[in-house]
């Protein structure tokens, strides 16, 4: 895709270039927090920095030619950069070549198999996380990876694997707290809350070039003060590693892990995006950019790239109005590393910390999880994916908020819901009997509408109702069932219609079936074109008509 059919979004009250201008003022923003960020994930891969910013540029250019969010900065992040090392170590590399072409070699594979998912069509497989799972996830993530810059922000050394443990290690370790850290990063912070009230402004970028600047006049080493310190960077070059083939056969079984985290942490933060500004989002293209960053990433010897939740919430805080604020971020982060390396090495650690603290402090607002409580509608589920996030890290939580957004929708299907329809003042419209009481109805005549799709979970069930309704009503010789929530049948649910219809035959009943879209129309006749010729019907009112024929 050429960068000149990036869309950039215009109104008729704001001028193009303004609107260019509020992209810039967002890169910069967002290229202040990818390069320290960039710095931290190289050091959690156990690889050099320069892998980690190839990744980077790879990212935000991939992303921006392929993916379908303006918010979105696809770059490394802490769990994939944790993962991945995890996963070389269990290789038991020789030295450190191998364990970097290992590593190289499962950010290809994982690419591979995201551009296999997309190709498969199955992005909606992720549409299964609903809405309220989405927002106690996106709370409970920007709680985790605030507690995480708390150390830093603090200049404190704790190691603990989990956000109650690393509270616990804090506080235990308060002694050891620097004061002139926690001044530096709490001063970071509160001007960039501070520099909110002027949009236009790159906060992020001016706090990190006043810190720059203070590290400069300032040895701040003496007042216990972390720096990135001395970097190495060397141009990449495309390759691919050269391991045996057993090698990367263990490596494509343990990039499903990482696939999945990757998945999961994107998708969770781009639809969270996509839902506060009701953007629409295709999730099999989203996946074909994730897979194309990553396998590209890769092949340059670069760490594995997701849509992060703190730069993609720096982005659109920042006022990012297309994805040109990608494009104009890694720009600015390939001037910064060819001619600012000594800029880098000066950068503040604490105000780093206060860059991400301030990127997600919005998304700690309970105003999502209020509102639902409000409505008293899958409150517990937003908390329960909260919870599981909290207690049991970001991949396991979003798996387990998967798993309760499939047990709601199984439970509804469990419960299948039937109402009857009735006749409203002769016009030939018929509706819900219980919410229409003067409604017409007839002695010899039934007229149900499941409130769901028919398919091999739900049939049975409904079914079974409809035959509690019938047993209800004796005098009914004509069963009109209103198949309008159902566009297609599966195999289960063609069969159980089919022996349905056979039992109401032998019970001298009819079985008549309206609003019959054309697929179901067809397989239906198809398998049982004797049993139901003539008696498919466009709408209700028509079914009731041949049924009346009948009493006369």
């Amino acid at each position: 895709m050429n960068l000149s059919s990036l869309p950039l979004k215009t109104t008729s009250c704001v001028p193009r270039r303004w609107l260019m201008l509020a992209d810039v003022a967002a890169g910069l923003s967002v290229a202040s927090i990818l390069l320290p960020e960039a710095v931290a994930y190289a050091a959690i891969a156990h690889l050099t920095i320069q892998h980690a910013l190839t990744a980077v540029l790879v990212g935000l250019i991939c992303y921006a030619c392929l993916g379908g969010s303006q918010f979105a900065i696809v770059a490394p992040t802490s769990s994939a950069a944790a993962l991945m090392a995890a996963v070389v170590l269990s290789l038991h590399p020789v030295d450190g070549e191998t364990a970097a072409s290992l590593g190289f070699a499962l950010v290809i594979l994982t690419g591979i198999g995201l551009l296999t998912f997309a190709k498969a069509g199955l992005g909606r497989l992720s549409s299964f996380v609903s809405r309220p799972v989405l927002h106690g996830f996106s709370f409970a993530l920007a709680l985790t990876i605030i507690v995480k810059q708390l150390p830093i922000l603090f200049g404190v050394q704790v190691h603990a694997p989990d956000l109650f443990r690393i509270v616990f290690e804090l506080f235990n370790h308060i002694h050891e707290w620097s004061l002139w850290s926690a001044a530096v990063g709490c001063g970071a912070l509160a001007l960039l809350r501070m520099l909110k009230h002027w949009p236009t402004v790159p906060n992020a970028f001016v706090v990190l070039v006043l810190g720059i600047g203070l590290s400069g006049v300032v040895n701040l080493a003496d007042f216990h003060v972390a720096i990135v310190g001395a970097l190495q960077i060397m141009p990449p070059g495309l390759s691919l590693p050269k391991l045996p083939m057993e090698k990367w056969l263990q490596l494509a079984e343990l990039a499903c892990g990482l696939l999945v985290i990757i998945v999961a942490e994107s998708w969770g933060s781009i639809r969270s995006l996509s839902l506060n500004h009701r953007n629409v989002i295709e999730p099999n293209r989203e996946l074909f950019a994730l897979g194309t960053a990553n396998l590209i990433s890769g092949l340059f010897q670069g760490m594995p790239v997701g849509a992060g939740f703190s730069a993609s919430t720096a982005n659109e805080q920042a006022g990012a109005q297309s994805k040109w604020a990608g494009i104009i971020a890694a720009c600015i982060l390939l001037l910064t590393v060819v001619f600012g390396r000594k800029w880098i090495e000066l950068i503040p650690e604490p105000i780093v910390a206060a860059a991400v603290i301030n990127a997600l402090s919005h998304a700690l607002n309970p105003k999502a999880l209020a509102h639902l409580w409000r409505m008293d509608r899958d409150q517990y589920l937003a908390l329960a994916a909260v919870g599981a996030v909290l207690a049991f890290g970001v991949l396991h939580g979003m798996l387990i908020g998967v798993g309760l957004s499939l047990a709601a929708a199984i439970r509804s299907f469990s419960q299948p819901l039937v109402r009857e329809l009735a006749e409203l003042d002769n016009t030939r419209d018929y509706v819900d009997k219980e919410n229409h009481p003067n409604a017409i109805t007839y002695p010899h005549l039934l007229i149900l509408r499941p409130e769901g799709p028919l398919f091999f979970a739900s049939v049975e069930g409904i079914l079974a109702e409809v035959q509690q309704r019938l047993k209800a009503r004796d005098t009914v010789q004509t069963l009109i069932i209103s198949l309008e929530e159902s566009a297609n049948l599966d195999s289960t649910a063609a069969e159980c219609l089919i022996e349905f219809a056979n039992a109401l035959k032998r019970q001298d009943k009819m079985l008549l079936l309206a609003r019959v879209k054309d697929p179901i129309r067809q397989l239906l006749l198809k398998l049982a074109n004797e049993q139901f010729q003539d008696k498919l019907f466009w709408s209700v009112a028509d079914a009731v008509i041949m049924a009346q024929k009948e009493f006369l």
